[in-house]
């Protein structure tokens, strides 16, 4: 399917000798968004704990475990000594960059992956955050709402801090990209997609679907939790085909080009391998609409003004699904 969307859109192109960006409709699935409550219905009452994970000796009540300015750390030898801004932030706006992105660094699907990010980079991308020019394009996500409210509020000398915390760490990936045509029915729940393999299978048709394999395990933030991200079935192979040729002869001629061998970052340009699927669309759509601004966003909506959401389906689950 994934090929005919893309044969159609090519043989459009040539026919009508048109060369500008085509936008289509936001792919609603890479930006889920928790619904809200109808008046006057609360939530379940949760347990309040205590909570263990395996491999852990740790134990954290309900209460630490959401407190956004003290992540818990369950496996704190796998990573350094936490800088006071990544383990406790700094009330009442600055939250603890380690309750988002986790001690490791390694994030998680509604967010980004920050272990080897380079530090010019890292602080590129918070200044755009703090001056508004990076966006995203579907509002009301609290992820991306924190975020720019924890970037207008952090100082220089904290964002430093944790440029430098998170780049001597080693970046990895806990995705697993499967192809299919049907995935489990699902909900929508933290801000990704919780499925119920009980309730039976859908058709994925042109999406990709993420969500943790373990939701307990999820919503107690343990840094290794496993995911798994339905893509359309050829959509590896047609991803690895653009990663390595898209534009078509114009420059450059490929995504290492400026993201490097195998994808794993150079200079101050980030790495692609292993990152999270959904996070990758999100952020290609967010170039094209023009949400995204600072650092080399005008390189990357040169890149993308082009490509179709299935493109972005085929690239984001080919990077998924490298090592990093």
């Amino acid at each position: 399917m994934i090929r005919s969307l893309r044969s159609l859109f090519v043989l459009t192109l040539l026919l009508t000798g048109c060369k500008k960006s085509v936008l289509e409709p936001v792919p609603e699935w890479a930006y889920p968004t928790n619904p809200t409550l109808p008046p006057g219905q609360t939530p379940p009452p949760l347990s309040p704990g205590p909570f263990q994970v395996a491999g852990s000796t740790r134990s954290y009540m309900r209460a630490e475990i959401t407190n956004l300015f003290a992540p818990p750390d369950w496996r704190p030898d796998d990573h350094p000594a936490m800088p006071e801004v990544v383990a406790h932030g700094r009330k009442p706006e600055v939250r603890a960059c380690g309750y988002c992105h986790l001690p490791t660094g390694n994030g998680r699907p509604e967010n980004a992956r920050l272990a080897g990010l380079r530090v010019p980079y890292f602080v590129a991308q918070m200044n755009a955050f703090r001056d508004g020019s990076r966006k995203s394009h579907v509002a009301g996500r609290a992820p991306t709402i924190n975020m720019g409210l924890t970037a207008k509020a952090i100082q220089d000398a904290e964002i430093m801090d944790a440029a430098q915390y998170f780049a001597q760490l080693t970046p990895r990936s806990f995705v697993r990209v499967v192809e299919t045509s049907t995935v489990p029915k699902s909900t929508i729940a933290g801000w990704l997609f919780k499925f119920d393999k009980q309730a039976g299978t859908e058709p994925l048709g042109q999406r990709i679907l993420e969500g943790p394999e373990d939701f307990e395990q999820f919503e107690l933030r343990d840094p290794s939790t496993p995911y798994i991200a339905y893509v359309p079935e050829g959509s590896l192979a047609l991803g690895k085909r653009l990663a390595e040729t898209w534009p078509n002869g114009s420059e450059p001629p490929s995504c290492a080009t400026c993201h490097g061998p195998g994808y794993k970052g150079k200079d101050d340009v980030p790495s692609l391998a292993g990152l999270s699927p959904t996070a990758i669309v999100r952020q290609l759509y967010d170039f094209k609409t023009g949400v995204r601004n600072g650092g080399k966003s005008a390189d990357m909506k040169e890149i993308v003004k082009n490509m179709t959401n299935a493109d972005m389906v085929a690239l984001a689950a080919y990077m998924g699904s490298l090592q990093p």
